[in-house]
């Protein structure tokens, strides 16, 4: 896709989903967090958080443990501790890393279109060009020609849409990254939420990554703002100094620090395969009662994913205000360069009722003859 201006004299804002300003969400379709409250053993972590100290401004034993349960390299080597760097979530990561890059000579930014909006406000608020990329042939195509110097950000699974990579496909763009010497970013927010297959990204890929990992949506905590940046294996001392040493001081909250190493204990990672369990089963509802209703849904491997409903675009936004208005809230896919589309999440059976009468009460009868997109 074609390659966007630098900065403009303001930086634009991302759009979120989530709260706004409106009357309290009761049932909320625009977030991407998992919907089952967090396991008790995680819930109990972060309210014994020691929060009348600053936490360790290292976070040594936390970088320690994340560096222990990581799975280890492609030739059987654990991972290095000065690799796990602490970060206050995903987007304050993408900030860090994207300052970072520029400063040691990168000089353009690829983000996925659709994707998260924070990889493209980070870019331009640094003055970078930024160029956008649908698939992985458009990638690849993309850096032949003009990949020297490049940040590339990557998402596994997407977001928004869910949809996953091959693993060749990722081989072919780690190995034409590494001959041109950018960096890749690869964003596994989702990748606890998987609900189909498994993660296709090859070990030696992963190991040239820079990875975020954030588990505060697979917990459903999206309000505690804390994750690990995994810098990749072969990253030199001076790299990992200079992006650490761009991060705040304590960057993480004593919430942070709990939480992360609560999601490393067993009985967590137990309660994450009971939760994909269950939000498989609330997904073929969901789709299944939308199908009924004749919006067009595309293919995910996540509990999230994008669908269009049987109405004129034009008529998309209002049906919104008076979903939001009703307490209910979806997440316009405008803002991802989709009009008319939306992504909504999988949400439990009470919620999706909800939906579903209300759409009935806002017209939301099939009205719009659909395609599915070639």
């Amino acid at each position: 896709m074609a390659a966007s201006a630098g900065a403009s004299a303001a930086a634009p804002v991302a759009v979120h989903g989530g709260p706004d300003n409106g009357r309290p969400i009761e049932f909320d379709f625009s977030t991407n967090a998992n919907p089952l409250q967090a396991p008790p053993a995680v819930l109990q972590a972060v309210a014994k958080a020691q929060r009348h100290q600053y936490p360790d401004p290292s976070y040594t034993a936390l970088c320690t443990a994340w560096a222990a349960a990581a799975d280890r390299g492609s030739d059987g080597a654990s991972m290095a501790v000065s690799r796990v760097l602490p970060t206050a979530g995903s987007s304050e990561a993408i900030r860090r890393l994207s300052l970072a890059a520029a400063q040691r000579g990168r000089r353009q930014v690829w983000v996925p279109e659709p994707g998260y909006g924070d990889y493209r406000a980070a870019a331009q608020a640094l003055g970078l060009p930024v160029r956008g990329y649908a698939s992985a042939q458009a990638l690849l195509k993309g850096l032949r020609s003009d990949g020297a110097t490049a940040l590339v950000w990557l998402n596994e699974p997407n977001n928004p849409t869910g949809a996953s990579w091959p693993a060749e496909e990722w081989q072919a763009v780690a190995d034409l990254a590494q001959t041109q010497g950018a960096w890749l970013a690869l964003d596994r927010a989702y990748e606890p939420l998987r609900l189909l297959g498994s993660d296709p990204v090859p070990a030696l890929v992963a190991e040239q990554c820079w990875q975020l990992m954030t588990p505060n949506k697979a917990l459903g905590l999206t309000g505690i703002r804390a994750g690990v940046l995994v810098a990749p294996r072969s990253a030199p001392a001076a790299v990992l100094g200079a992006v650490t040493g761009l991060a705040p001081s304590w960057v993480m909250s004593a919430e942070g620090v709990s939480m992360l190493q609560a999601w490393l204990l067993p009985e967590t990672q137990g309660w994450m395969v009971q939760a994909r369990q269950q939000l498989r089963l609330w997904q073929v509802r969901q789709r299944l009662r939308l199908d009924e209703l004749g919006w067009l849904q595309l293919d995910t491997v996540t509990p999230f994913w994008l669908a269009r409903p049987p109405v004129p675009v034009a008529d998309v936004p209002r049906r919104l205000e008076l979903l939001r208005d009703a307490g209910i809230k979806l997440r316009d896919a405008r803002s991802f360069g989709m009009p008319g589309w939306l992504r909504l999440s999988t949400q439990p059976p009470a919620a999706q009722d909800a939906l579903f009468a209300a759409w009935a009460q806002v017209g939301g009868q099939r009205s719009h003859r659909q395609e599915r997109p070639a």
